[in-house]
């Protein structure tokens, strides 16, 4: 019987279990889908954390309630900028490159809702960069376990169970860290939008742990990603990195004025967007589809092959140079906000019980700041598989 078991292998899960292992406890990892399949994989833009020279974690903090629009647990958002460098330093020493300026200094971007440049990025395939550098040092770990294919069909106090090959695994425990991101794709595919989520983000462990007694907070909140993808079909449910307006890019509708602070935080912008859609001044895609121009000439391309080399590369393919041509967007399901309820170590409301990552509520508010999720996987993956670890200890 494991000590720790997580549930799900994105960058809190597998934070969750390396904290754990490191705290002394045997861990039992069990993941829906294979090892290698999260959304933090899917992360481009980057990693906010208060590491600038004219950068600190009040301002941080600050920036983070306010683009919650003052929803965010005040406890959580603190806790979250606080650990924000040592978690950035933790990820540098299992190899995440993080890319640099000529003069060695870290290559940092302003984010919407962020008065700071404290974006650290790998390119723009920063979420690959960090969840390869986690999965390998799982995979390397004695004393970690991966059940991978592995679905949670039950969840009891001191007993997770999990199917696999049709087969029903009993994983009994001391304590449980539920690390298994959120319910957008699910969403999509009910109401027929489009998502950035992976298959596997269906929301059910969240649903178990409900079932169980778990409090949850702003269940209604989702947030869409401003600028997904609208044109041409073979990107459909892409988003379009952040950081290309971080570089300069700039939102226009179809008479090609602009119409919001391209850095304004993200449920302002996409808002922004779908009005000028629903108000007739929208672009159209050449299939008739609602959108509006990312004009991303403005867009240095030595920037552009420094931190967006993945975006271009997927665009040129599909036969369209975003440096010589807009591109059309449209907001896309990206994010759930809310989530169960945690305290500053990750314990839900439930005993023997830990939440880290998408899955929990409170930490961003109503409205996630960009790059603030890939840290929340990283701060609160290591909290809660300590805290769940020390517990059983």
């Amino acid at each position: 019987m494991p000590d720790v078991v997580v549930i799900g292998s994105g960058g809190a899960g597998l934070a969750a279990a390396l904290a754990a292992h490191a705290a002394g406890a045997s861990v039992t990892l069990a993941t829906k889908l294979g090892v290698a399949s999260c959304n933090t994989a899917k992360a481009q833009g980057g990693i906010q954390a208060a590491v600038g020279p004219d950068d600190d974690v009040e301002t941080h903090l600050a920036d983070v309630i306010a683009s919650s629009h003052d929803t965010a647990d005040p406890a959580l958002a603190r806790r979250l900028v606080e650990d924000g460098p040592a978690a950035v330093a933790w990820l540098e020493g299992l190899g995440v490159a993080f890319t640099r300026e000529a003069d060695g200094a870290l290559r940092l971007a302003r984010c919407g809702g962020a008065t700071r440049r404290r974006l650290l990025q790998v390119g723009d395939r920063t979420g690959h960069a960090i969840a390869s550098a986690l999965r390998a040092a799982v995979e390397s770990a004695d004393g970690i376990e991966v059940l991978d294919h592995a679905r949670l069909v039950a969840l009891e106090p001191g007993r997770a169970t999990v199917e696999r090959g049709g087969e029903r695994i009993a994983l009994d425990h001391g304590a449980i860290v539920l690390a298994a991101g959120g319910r957008c794709k699910r969403v999509a595919e009910e109401t027929g939008e489009l998502s950035t989520n992976g298959d596997g983000a269906t929301g059910e462990v969240a649903e178990l742990a409900v079932a169980l007694g778990c409090a949850e907070r702003d269940h209604d909140s989702l947030q869409r990603h401003p600028t997904g993808a609208a044109w041409p079909p073979p990107l459909a449910g892409y988003a379009v990195p952040e950081t290309t307006r971080a570089y300069g890019a700039l939102l226009r509708n179809g008479r090609g004025e602009r119409f919001v602070d391209e850095l304004a935080p993200r449920d302002v912008v996409a808002e922004a967007i779908l009005r000028e859609c629903a108000e007739g001044r929208g672009a159209e895609t050449p299939d008739g589809r609602p959108a509006v121009l990312l004009d991303c000439s403005p867009v240095d391309p030595a920037d552009a092959d420094i931190s967006l080399p993945y975006m271009l590369r997927r665009y040129r393919k599909a036969g369209i140079d975003p440096l010589a041509e807009p591109i059309h967007v449209h907001p896309v399901l990206h994010y759930q906000n809310g989530g169960l309820v945690i305290d500053p170590d990750g314990a839900t409301t439930v005993p023997g019980v830990w939440a880290a990552g998408e899955i929990t509520g409170g930490v961003h508010g109503r409205n996630r700041m960009m790059g603030n999720s890939l840290l929340d996987c990283c701060v609160y993956g290591r909290r809660a598989g300590r805290a769940a670890a020390e517990a059983v200890a």
